[in-house]
């Protein structure tokens, strides 16, 4: 099996940076895209960004020019570094990684997703 594992989330004040982590860990043979995603309350689960490959990045509306995300593929690890953060930003952000190749021969399309982090926006 796969697991996901965020860390990096804490409290922080209107226009501050954080970075979050999250370490992919199992029998992985790859790995095609790492995302992120956030849950806050009473809102549906919203995307934020994804890594794609090597280097291929897809953003939010809400995290262009603000968030940035990166991959360590020998590491299995996908990062967020979040600038100039908003109250609006506030929820648990979770790990997915998708388009898993694990064990000896299995394939998850949708792959597997972590716990969460909290991320909460004090202004």
């Amino acid at each position: 099996q796969v697991q996901l594992m965020e860390s990096g989330g804490g409290l922080v004040q209107v226009g501050g940076s954080l970075r979050l982590v999250c370490a992919a860990s199992g029998s992985i043979r790859a790995i095609n895209s790492m995302n992120w995603y956030r849950q806050a309350p009473g809102k549906q689960r919203a995307f934020v960004a994804s890594i794609r490959g090597r280097a291929s990045t897809d953003y939010a509306d809400s995290a262009k020019g603000r968030f940035t995300i990166s991959r360590d593929n020998a590491k299995n690890t996908v990062y967020l570094q979040m600038n100039n953060l908003e109250p609006e930003d506030t929820g648990v952000y979770i790990c997915n990684a998708a388009g898993v190749s694990y064990g000896e021969t299995l394939y998850s399309t949708s792959g597997f997703w972590g716990q969460g982090t909290q991320v909460t926006v004090s202004s």
